[in-house]
């Protein structure tokens, strides 16, 4: 595999191709006709076969994509779960060796092809179900999981939200937690600073509703994509473009049936809606348990008392649409949110002091978004230092980012064990402990309120750590690892990999 950019050698250009192709690569798929029930069932077995991440163990990680193929209360319809759930998978679908994901995608933001719109007859709307048909209902057509059976209802995890600027129609493409409410309402919760949050209240301050699309079940190169942030993707940056760099052509989107925005063409299914100007819901008012559903870090959110309402007018789909669906504390949001992170911080870093930083490893402990591993070369006395600035930048590069550990060149930044052996032998924590309270990190992270520390002011704020477990430059001779011979293994075991 190579890090460079390639015109898809990986043959994958939607969800089903991306599903043939990991159906030829041993221990990568399973399915089953066995039927399952969407409430709670579906979710809990697919935390034993191949959730990781943050998930309540037992779990297992890097465990196969699993497809279900009869869902209880549904026809004709398929769920596929776990798709990115291992680096390796994520590595098959962009062509790419593991370790260099965050190169590539890197490149990518550097070198974007803008999606185009297509005239002809685009298969995500070979069905169409208008919302002003008498028996149309999102929880008879869908089958969103509720993902444990405290959740505030079915939620769409993977749906790729598309909507654009009311003012200058620039684009944007993100993931958002969006609970079915009813027949035709959606919930929709935007973490602050997310662009389409700031189309919304453009819009709402104009009166007006903000067109919108869902796409979901769609090529895994969008699915990373669309999980960039600021301020590697400013405003008016469409993700989207990063995806056609990955496959080296465009992203073909359609016009929508019933509002004036764009949705992915060849997208299994698509909801077509608009987010209304000063309609709020409350996220669990049809459960009362004051809870969402499972988040990244691991823990179940609090549903929210007022969250903004998109009004669904159509649904289409294709025949036989395969839904799409994640664990949300599982492997798989480690991959979608930390391969655009590693991008950020090798991106901010490498502009900043080229060749010192040699790799980024969002770490699967804080879900892709609150832990990096940075591997920093140390190459004359004068770069002593230069690591903590390092961290500092990813702190810039990615906003959310709680903590960052610094390893030296000869860590294996991907192997949890050879990090805390770094920490075991190379950190003294009175000394190579960097604090930095009251700033900004996710909301999400249940540590972040004021009872928990005194230098938190209000929820969401937290105390940002660096852990440089590097060696300082004058003793490196006196932490050089054993050296072991080189040897052509496979002349022992052919088959050795």
């Amino acid at each position: 595999m190579s890090n460079s950019k390639n015109n898809n050698a990986s043959g994958v250009c939607d969800l089903r191709s991306a599903l043939e192709l990991l159906k030829t690569l041993p221990g990568e798929y399973v399915e089953t006709d066995t039927e399952v029930d969407p409430h709670a069932e579906l979710s809990g077995v697919y935390r034993y076969v191949g959730a990781g991440g943050t998930c309540q163990r037992p779990t297992r990680k890097n465990g196969p994509v699993m497809v279900f193929n009869k869902v209880k209360g549904f026809q004709d319809i398929s769920v596929a779960i776990g798709l990115n759930g291992s680096r390796k998978r994520v590595s098959h679908f962009l062509n790419c060796a593991p370790e260099k994901l965050g190169h590539l995608l890197k490149d990518s933001v550097q070198n974007p092809i803008p999606p185009v719109l297509i005239e002809d007859h685009a298969v995500c709307q070979e069905v169409v179900h208008l919302a002003s048909d008498a028996n149309f209902d999102l929880r008879k057509l869908l089958p969103a999981p509720t993902n444990t059976e405290e959740d505030a209802g079915p939620y769409i995890t993977m749906g790729l939200c598309y909507a654009s600027d009311p003012e200058t129609r620039e684009s944007d493409i993100t993931i958002h937690r969006l609970c079915v409410q009813s027949r035709d309402e959606l919930s929709m919760w935007l973490t602050p600073g997310r662009h389409i949050d700031a189309f919304r209240m453009k819009a709402e301050a104009a009166g007006k509703p903000l067109p919108i699309s869902i796409s979901i079940g769609v090529d895994p190169a969008i699915e990373i994509a669309a999980c960039f942030e600021p301020p590697t993707t400013p405003l008016g940056y469409d993700e989207l473009s990063v995806a056609g760099a990955l496959r080296g052509h465009a992203v073909e989107m359609v016009q929508c049936k019933t509002i004036n925005e764009r949705a992915i063409a060849h997208a299994e299914i698509v909801i077509e809606g608009e987010l209304l100007p000063h309609v709020r819901l409350r996220e669990d008012q049809n459960t009362d348990t004051g809870k969402a559903m499972p988040e990244f870090p691991g823990y179940t959110g609090e549903a929210k008392e007022a969250l903004p309402v998109i009004k669904v007018k159509a649904v289409t789909h294709r025949y036989n649409p395969i839904w799409r669906t994640t664990v949300g504390p599982g492997e798989e949001h480690v991959n979608m949110a930390g391969i655009p992170t590693e991008a950020s911080i090798l991106d901010m870093v490498g502009r900043a002091m080229p060749g010192k930083l040699l790799n980024v490893f969002a770490h699967s402990a804080g879900g892709g978004k609150l832990l990096a591993v940075m591997q920093f070369k140390k190459f004359s006395p004068a770069d002593e230092g230069r690591q903590r600035q390092a961290a500092l930048l990813a702190f810039s590069a990615f906003p959310e980012l709680k903590h960052v550990i610094l390893v030296d060149e000869d860590v294996d930044i991907f192997d949890s064990d050879d990090v805390l052996w770094a920490m075991q032998t190379r950190y003294q924590g009175d000394v190579d402990t960097v604090t930095i309270p009251g700033v900004r990190c996710h909301p999400l992270d249940p540590s972040q309120v004021p009872e928990y520390s005194p230098s938190i002011l209000q929820q969401g704020m937290s105390c940002k750590t660096i852990f440089d477990c590097t060696v300082p430059f004058h003793l490196k001779s006196h932490f050089e690892r054993s050296k072991f011979k080189a040897v052509d293994v496979k002349r022992f075991l052919p088959d050795f990999e």
